[in-house]
């Protein structure tokens, strides 16, 4: 069993879950002002989900089972009457009435209680756990659509640059210091990039589509998505002690709390049930004779013991209750082994994507020098356009870089988020 100060600790993180559910998810955007937007998003997800709206529902049930458990057997009234009546010393018996009711053992009531409520804490955190799932869910969709829009804008971008050089070589070409193949080379490659677009394009309308349907809302809708963002110069310290409050582990806690519960019930449902009732059997007089007692109705208040003789059903729960708990507690510790496995690889990851950018950083900002230094010279009439197509090439090869390190920094950071609880 469970110590007290296990139950303890766990009933103060679940109280605290409780506490934080309501402005937790405005931490989940990591407090960064570019996500202001995902923040919203993530709100209108949780209200119009439907998959939120069901757990939703199964906590309320949950909750009501605990007014379910609240309450006593039927009580039984039974009536008869004699079609031949028995002849008594007081006249004969013409009708029986009978009321009682069964009364379980002093605290089961409580203990039903107690079980329903812990399966409702239960459902609870499961409902906890699915909200951040969609959250998390949001928030790796929304920076899926930066990305996608991000390197249209770089595509754009280059395209005009294209055009620029484009402008270039046809006026190297009327003064016979560039060739036409210049012209048609620096044509291609636009025509590539606008392809690229447009790809990105139908990428964007579907991933806005799963976007939506998170929400649960039109697919059609527009997602107005951050223009710019940028990898902070400091990252958030998000600590593996952090993953004891994860919701995924305290479900199992909860869980078995609730077996802890309900092996009490069992207890107090293995013993005694009392029974109250009373037998009323109205009698008609007697004629043949007068006597004080005569036509006397009989009453008979009566109490009846329930006694499970054959407890091996009982015997077998508190059994089958004991290796669920060994059972909870091996599930929890392979949950928590696999969250700590993915805490590592997304720790691994945000490392990555900083490196990552701060490599294609240095790499954009020695592109654009190169850049530079190809404009002086067509200054001086010796551009060579094979060497621009190079380095634009290149410069694009870079920016989509970095576009995706930014956004594998912020996806990993929502997944240390949703791992660590905070």
């Amino acid at each position: 069993m469970i110590s007290v100060i296990y139950r303890n600790s766990t009933n103060r993180m679940f109280e605290s879950l409780k506490m934080i559910l309501t402005f937790h998810f405005s931490l989940f955007t990591f407090s960064f002002l570019s996500a202001q937007s995902l923040e919203v998003y993530i709100n209108l997800a949780q209200k119009n989900n439907p998959n939120i709206q069901a757990y939703d529902l199964k906590y309320n049930i949950a909750k009501e089972k605990v007014n379910e458990a609240n309450t006593l057997p039927n009580t039984i009234v039974s009536a008869g009457y004699f079609v031949s009546e028995p002849e008594t010393r007081t006249g004969p018996q013409r009708a029986k009435f009978s009321i009682s009711q069964m009364l379980p053992w002093f605290g089961t009531i409580s203990a039903r209680e107690n079980y329903a409520s812990s399966m409702a804490e239960s459902e609870f955190v499961e409902m906890i756990v699915a909200k951040r799932k969609l959250a998390l869910s949001v928030s790796q969709s929304y920076y899926q659509l930066y990305a996608i829009k991000a390197k249209q804008q770089v595509l754009e971008t280059n395209i005009n640059l294209l055009q620029t050089y484009e402008r270039l070589a046809l006026t190297s070409l009327e003064v016979g210091k560039a060739s036409a193949v210049d012209v048609l080379r620096l044509q291609i490659r636009q025509n590539e990039l606008r392809q690229q677009k447009e790809v990105l394009k139908e990428d964007f309308i579907a991933e806005k589509a799963a976007f939506n349907n998170l929400l649960n809302q039109d697919e059609s809708i527009e997602v107005e998505v951050i223009s710019e963002i940028t990898v902070p110069v400091e990252d958030i310290v998000y600590g593996m002690e952090g993953l004891e409050l994860n919701p995924e582990l305290i479900k199992y806690d909860k869980l078995y709390e609730s077996i802890e519960q309900s092996e009490l019930l069992n207890q107090k449902e293995s013993a005694p049930n009392i029974g109250f009732g009373l037998d009323y059997v109205p009698v008609s007089e007697r004629t043949d004779m007068d006597f004080s007692d005569n036509g006397k109705d009989v009453v008979m208040p009566m109490v009846s013991l329930s006694i499970p003789i054959f407890n091996k059903k009982y015997a077998s729960t508190s059994k089958q209750n004991e290796l669920r708990q060994m059972e909870i507690e091996s599930q929890k510790t392979e949950r928590l082994n696999t969250l700590k496995t993915a805490f590592e690889k997304a720790k691994s990851q945000r490392n990555q994507a900083r490196i990552q950018f701060s490599t294609q950083q240095k790499n954009l900002k020695q592109a654009e020098d190169a850049e530079e230094i190809l404009i002086k010279n067509y200054e001086t009439g010796t551009i060579d356009f094979n060497d621009v197509l190079d380095i634009q090439e290149l410069k694009l090869k870079f920016q989509i870089n970095q576009i995706e390190s930014v956004k594998m920094y912020f996806v990993q950071s929502a997944l240390l988020n949703y791992l660590t609880n905070q």
